[in-house]
């Protein structure tokens, strides 16, 4: 396999791991939870958590385990990923968590295709998606820069609090925004509402790229002398 192609393979699969586990453990959760959607939204949580860890661990040394369309735009912005892989990238974060979103449903006998009508919309909601994708960004950004061995841990926990301070839950993902539109489930948003997330993710992503750039990467002192 290829250098690219071993990337998109991590990636794919990635994907695929991460958004079944989002929405088959909001599945289970609500199944089990009886009713309470606080204990419902902390099993969503800590399985969400806890494959994040794992998935960067294994496959951050090989793709640099972004499932994130948000990520891979900030990572190609500051050349960590050349242009041409961008789309690519995207590509195949989102058909690996089309097929997980599916996988998903499969498991628990429910409809393969599907459509959410969960209304998910509203300044806070709007808010709460631009904080959790500035929030992710700055953490991987300064993780990245500091201490990179602990950047799955540091994702993971990150999403972990987003998940319950923020008004969204913290979709902060472009991709797995799609792919919860195809899902009627605890983890779903209604397709009409995916646009204005995407795009308040999309400039959370931005703000915390150019806040990154001020206090993370050096630069050399303008009154030191040659």
């Amino acid at each position: 396999m290829t250098g690219l192609g071993k990337r998109l393979a991590a990636e794919g699969l990635g994907s695929f791991f991460l958004f079944a586990t989002v929405i088959g453990s909001g599945i289970m959760a609500e199944r089990l939870a009886g009713g309470n959607i606080a204990i419902a939204l902390l099993g969503n949580t800590m399985a969400t958590g806890a494959i994040l860890f794992v998935l960067i661990a294994m496959l951050g040394p090989i793709s640099g385990a972004h499932f994130n369309p948000a990520v891979t735009l900030v990572m190609a912005a500051r050349r960590a990923l050349a242009a041409r892989d961008v789309l690519p990238y995207i590509a195949v974060q989102l058909l690996g968590g089309v097929i997980g979103a599916w996988a998903a449903h499969l498991m628990f006998d429910l409809p393969i295709l599907q459509f959410s009508v969960k209304a998910r919309t509203g300044l806070g909601q709007w808010t709460g998606e631009f904080v959790a994708t500035f929030g992710l960004i700055l953490t991987i950004l300064g993780t990245l820069k500091h201490r990179p061995n602990a950047v799955p841990a540091s994702v993971a926990l990150y999403i972990t609090a987003a998940y319950w301070f923020t008004s969204s839950t913290s979709f902060a993902n472009p991709a797995i925004t799609i792919v919860r539109s195809l899902s009627d489930s605890f983890a779903g948003i209604a397709p009409h509402d995916v646009p204005m997330f995407i795009l308040a993710q999309l400039l959370g992503a931005a703000m915390a790229a150019l806040v990154g750039t001020q206090l993370f990467d050096e630069r050399p002192n303008a009154t030191s002398n040659p």
